[in-house]
Order: C-alpha cells, then structure tokens, then sequence
C-alpha cells in the first residue's frame, strides 16, 4: 500500500548497507524476516544515528508484537522511541505504534469467502441445524484449554462444531479434533484422513493447512448448521484488543458470535461501527477485567444460552448480523484507501520530519 509512495526498495538490508546506499536522512520500513536477520546491524546504526527505522508487522498484534520486540533485542529501542512500530492489534500505550486493520479487509478477497457470504439467509432460514455452535480452536492457549475442559467435562462439546489443532501437554481429555469432512473447506479435506504424527513442531494446524493460511476461508456449511460463533481470539488475557480473522469471519458471513478476548474488546468493536447482541446476550463480561472472571462468565453465558430457544434466538439477532455485514462491507476500502495518508503522518509526526 505504500509501495508507489517510496523513494527507493530493497529486498536484503544488510546487502544494502554493504553496498553503500544506507540513506540516513530515510525513514527505513522492513518487516520481521529483515529485522530478524539484521537486529545487530539495525542497533548499531541506530546507535549511530544513521538509521531511522519503522518495524511493520501488521500480521501480529498486541502482545505477540512485544513479544517479537524482545525476542530480536530491540524493545529497549521501541519504548525509547527509536524504532517506530507498524501493528495488527492495539498495544501499551508506551509503545510508538500505528494500528492498522490488517484483518478486516482480507475476508473478502477470496472468491470462496464472497460465495459463502452471499448464503447468509441460509443461516437464518434453516431453523433445525444439527449443532448448537461453532467453536474453532488452533494453537494452545490458555482461555481455550479452560473452554475446551469445561464443555468436554460438561459433555457441551457434544452440541457444538468443534476443532482443536494442538496438543495440549498439560490435559488428558481434550484429542485433536478435526472438523467432519463435510465442513472442512475443499481444499483442506484431503488432508484429514492423511496419518499426523502431531509434536511441538508439527501441529495439526500445520498438517491440516500444510502451513498456508487456511483459517482465513469460510465454509458456509460449518455456519448454516449452527446458531452462533464462539469466538476465541488469539489475545485473552493481554489487557488491549487484537482482532483477527477469527472475529471477521462471522461478521463476514452473517453469524452470531460471542469473543472471548481482552476486556474491552466489545467495546473496541463498537468504536469501529459494529453491533453486536447485548440486546440477547449478557455482554458485561467485557468490562470484568480479571481474565479468570472474565473467561469463567463468558462460559456462563454459553451454557445458559444453549438451555434458550436459539431459533429465537438467532431472529432477534438477525439484523444485527445484516447490519454488520455490510458496515464491513463498507469499511473495507475504507481501512486500504486511508493507510498510506496514515502512515505518511505517523512517520513525520515520529521521526519529526
């Protein structure tokens, strides 16, 4: 996106140093491979006051960001404002960083999406469905290990579309779960019945996906046959929102979710424009700032909902789910077509240029 506002391009920074074009009157944009590689090479440039540096990483967010920050020994240069910061999710405020929504424009760009999108009514017409829910869950976490026991122990899970795709060490009763074959989106279903010997390194995410970025495509099946999304974002306890495919998918198709993420993650949706069911759900659990608390009443709420008429349920959430389709609709382009102004100012507000 800000690719026709640059002065230059390089792909190998250190090659570019070597060769004698550092510009150090530039503002330098690179990503994580780049940062990871040349981390020596970048502080002592900086240290020189050569080098003025802004690490874009708009697919991760919040803490996973921090978290890259100190694993590649720079997060002494970001909060002292020498490295500028490109992020998917909201972040410390201590950190120097600009938001950008990298998630929410990507749901539409698949033709596969587009088609599952416009069988929305599907969802809402189909008043039997064999599932009460939708509960996707990759990589470990704790907030999913705590739901995944719950309803197993509770026998939930038996009423819900499920999926697990790691292992967790620490629990005797929670499998690896793929979705039925008749759910899983066309290009994936191969994979399921092939042999998976799942270890720290090969996760069943990565056997199923065979490391592309399979989470992003819809299956409009997996939604018509159930009621609502239990969402559970990457970010749970990590106290500022970060909102990925996970949360756009259902707003994508139509579907009614509820987010197990930080406290303040409702509430950072609405400042974006959506809706969401607080007129059906209970949703003051986003303001409970203890994560146990918080997590323990999202569940709550899941179980007694599942007690409720959910053909009734799903009516009276109806317009909301329509609602909220198209505002992404529309903010779409929106979130693109604003990012280079964005950042051109992010960068001279920064660097003081």
């Amino acid at each position: 996106m800000i690719k026709s506002h640059a002065d230059a391009i390089f792909w190998n920074f250190s090659e570019h140093v070597e060769q004698g074009k550092l510009a150090t009157d530039a503002v330098y944009v690179i990503g994580r491979e780049q940062l990871k590689l040349n981390a020596r090479l970048i502080r002592q440039l900086i240290d020189e006051n050569k080098l003025q540096l802004v690490f874009s990483n708009p697919a991760e967010g919040s803490d996973t960001l921090q978290s890259h920050c100190k694993a590649y020994g720079i997060n002494d240069l970001v909060l002292d404002h020498k490295i500028m910061l490109v992020a998917g999710g909201d972040m410390d405020p201590r950190y120097p960083y600009m938001m950008y929504e990298s998630f929410l424009p990507k749901l539409y760009d698949y033709a596969e999406n587009l088609d599952a999108a416009a069988r929305t009514d599907e969802i809402f017409s189909k008043k039997q469905k064999p599932y009460k829910f939708l509960f996707f869950n990759g990589r470990v976490r704790n907030h999913r290990l705590y739901l995944l026991e719950r309803f197993i122990k509770s026998g939930l899970i038996t009423e819900s579309l499920w999926t697990n795709l790691d292992h967790y060490p620490n629990s005797s009763i929670i499998p690896i779960k793929y979705l039925p074959p008749e759910y899983e989106v066309d290009r994936y279903r191969a994979q399921i019945s092939l042999p998976n010997n799942v270890t720290r390194d090969l996760t069943a995410k990565h056997h199923l996906f065979r490391n592309e970025w399979g989470e992003v495509y819809l299956q409009a099946n997996a939604y018509i046959d159930t009621c609502f999304s239990l969402v559970t974002e990457t970010v749970h306890a990590y106290p500022y929102s970060f909102r990925t495919e996970k949360i756009y998918k259902p707003i994508a198709i139509g579907h009614p979710f509820i987010a197990v993420a930080n406290a303040g993650y409702y509430r950072d949706l609405h400042n974006l424009g959506f809706q969401t069911f607080g007129h059906v759900i209970d949703e003051s659990f986003d303001q409970i700032d203890n994560n146990s608390d918080r997590l323990a009443r999202v569940a709550e709420i899941v179980e007694d909902l599942c007690q409720q008429d959910l053909a009734k349920f799903m009516e009276e959430c109806y317009n909301v789910c329509k609602y909220n389709q198209q505002h992404m609709i529309q903010l779409r382009p929106k979130v693109r077509q604003e990012f280079p102004e964005r950042f051109q100012q992010f960068i001279h507000e920064r660097f003081r240029l």
